[in-house]
């Protein structure tokens, strides 16, 4: 496929930032479209937009400025979005409005403005899947859904067979696992993926929709509460606090250092085995939130434990982490940063950063809500 200019909506942001570093590396002229919002960029500007892209400031939802930057563009790599599950619960509008609408914008420009985009590369989401999966005993493999709130208030955290109510054992989850999103964010990036697939095969436009679990690494906002899970505990163990974990701090989720997406991600940009496909980009190996917070901390030279809260968010799920077959058969990626080596990249990048310590004030706002319990 020929080095076409990619725009790269939210490619600003933490992912986009190193997506467009990598495009550019590779021989691509990039144009990057953000709005950079104030949550995620504290009124910083594009500071992580490399000199060698374009620049656009602007709103995926606002379609006369995005035609506009659509303009001579070949492929598309769409990354804008609202992202935290616990915020999408009560900012429902504006998770919707941005996700779903602003990814409809997009494909409607493409289906009737005689663009040039012949590839779409959309960020999709693990929190798709809801819980991951898992299996019984006695029933194989299943998907459960949400876990019902007596059993949460009980503080019996995982879950149970929907057939005959057995304690299950945790598997790698595959993309043809059944869709349970629980959370409003998830459903938008449901959407997200769904509505570029669709229109993509409708206008022969080559459509790839890739499932990224935990992306962790330089660059990710660490003043914003509703961010990834390791840049919220490396904010607070600035701050000379303890990491909050819910529940008991067991979750298992896949982690994988934001350069082995950013390379996933241009894969799914020239990879025409990829067309039409979900594509999990993880590294297929879970840590529990603890370890996360400790692994951290050690980094750091600080001797703070996780504080295990007990409670549970509207939303969340226990156990997630990718099968990673179909994207090395499809993109020929495996993820190649081990876990030691990336967390040691981004203590080393979080050492020179300060960061405002938001996080009391956002869970405090999830309990008066009763979403946090």
């Amino acid at each position: 496929m020929s080095k076409g200019t990619v725009l790269v909506t939210g490619g600003a942001g933490f992912i986009g930032s190193h997506v467009v570093e990598q495009l550019l590396r590779q021989g691509y002229p990039v144009r990057v479209y953000d709005a950079l919002v104030e949550q995620v960029h504290q009124g910083a500007g594009p500071r992580y937009v490399s000199e060698e892209a374009e620049f656009v400031y602007g709103d995926v939802r606002d379609r006369d400025s995005l035609a506009r930057a659509l303009r001579g563009v070949d492929q598309v790599v769409h990354l804008a979005a609202e992202v935290g599950v616990g915020q999408s619960m009560y900012e429902v509008s504006k998770y919707v409005d941005t996700n779903t609408g602003g990814t409809g914008v997009l494909l409607d420009i493409v289906a009737n403005d005689h663009t040039d985009v012949g590839r779409i590369v959309v960020a999709s989401s693990m929190s798709i899947y809801g819980e991951g999966s898992y299996r019984c005993s006695e029933h194989g493999l299943t998907a459960p859904g949400l876990r019902p709130e007596t059993q949460l208030k009980n503080r019996e955290w995982n879950p149970r067979c929907p057939v005959c109510g057995a304690a299950l054992s945790p598997v790698a989850t595959a993309e043809d696992k059944k869709l349970l999103p629980t959370s409003v964010y998830a459903i938008s990036k449901m959407d997200q993926e769904l509505l570029c697939l669709s229109v993509g095969a409708a206008y022969n436009v080559g459509v790839v929709a890739l499932r990224y679990f935990n992306a962790y690494g330089p660059r990710q906002a660490l003043s914003n509460p509703y961010t990834g899970v390791a840049a919220i505990f490396s904010g607070r163990l600035l701050n000379g606090r303890p990491p909050l974990a819910f529940e008991d701090g067991e979750q298992l989720r896949d982690f994988v250092h934001v350069r082995d997406v950013a390379r996933a991600t241009v894969l799914a940009l020239e990879s025409e085995k990829a067309t039409g496909h979900a594509i999990n980009v993880g590294v297929g190996a879970p840590l529990t939130i603890s370890q996360v917070a400790q692994l951290l901390a050690k980094q750091l030279g600080l001797d703070i434990e996780p504080e295990i809260t007990g409670k549970f968010r509207a939303g969340d799920i226990r156990h997630c982490w990718a099968d990673p077959i179909r994207a090395r058969e499809l993109l020929g990626f495996s993820a190649e940063i081990p876990l030691e080596a990336g967390v040691a990249e981004l203590i080393d990048w979080v050492s020179t950063q300060s960061a405002d310590d938001q996080v009391d004030t956002a869970y405090a706002e999830l309990g008066r809500r009763g979403l946090a319990v």
